[in-house]
């Protein structure tokens, strides 16, 4: 690929990957609670589904989305509901529970489990790398290899969010020591992620 594209490509990309979103959102939940390595290693679920998104906007399957309402509709309700269901879980969760003696006994297969499904169920994640990756495509040249290429970029661009909103939960674990601030920073996210979920379950097509 040539040099100018990749110029434009690399930056309009990574402001793709730092928007503030329920990924995002989730990383820093899980660097408060758990830890920056907890939080960056459980972003390899996230990475794993955009992967899997950048393989059907390569094959064209995306376009499946933009004419089947049905199973637009179907994945945005089924993703909206995990995210209200993780606000409720962490609108529940006891402060006190999070002590450093517990970290442990969450496994890391749930964290990225949750990073997973939170990306899987954002239908609107796919037609982003619809609409964003062919961009930068040049139709003249072999074009799995651009996509190949473009999806390898944007991969670990997400990583580097992924540890920087991590670590942005490390300093937040700081400042929220205290049960009380614990539970006004887990109430917070709950709110958040709940948000999410309804602007989700409101979206439509495009």
């Amino acid at each position: 690929m040539e040099l100018s594209t990749l110029a434009l490509f690399v930056p309009a990309c990574f402001a793709l990957n730092m928007a503030p979103g329920p990924n995002n959102l989730l990383s820093i939940s899980n660097a408060t609670r758990y830890g920056f390595r907890q939080a960056c290693t459980a972003g390899a679920g996230r990475l794993l589904a955009f992967g899997g998104m950048i393989a059907l906007a390569s094959a064209g399957l995306a376009a499946v989305l933009h004419t089947s309402e049905l199973l637009f509709y179907g994945i945005k309700t089924v993703g909206a509901a995990y995210l209200f269901y993780l606000a409720f879980q962490l609108w529940r969760a006891a402060p006190g529970a999070e002590a450093e003696s517990a970290m442990p006994s969450v496994g890391l297969m749930q964290l990225a489990r949750q990073e997973f499904l939170v990306a899987a169920g954002n239908p609107k994640a796919i037609l982003i790398f619809t609409a964003f990756l062919p961009q930068f495509v040049n139709p003249a040249q072999p074009m799995a290899l651009q996509f190949a290429v473009l999806g390898a970029l944007f991969l670990a661009l997400e990583m580097a969010a992924i540890a920087i909103y991590a670590w942005m939960g490390t300093r937040l674990r700081g400042w929220f020591a205290q049960p009380r601030g614990k539970r006004i920073f887990n109430r917070s996210c709950a709110g958040l992620l709940a948000s999410a979920g309804l602007g989700l379950l409101l979206s439509r097509r495009t």
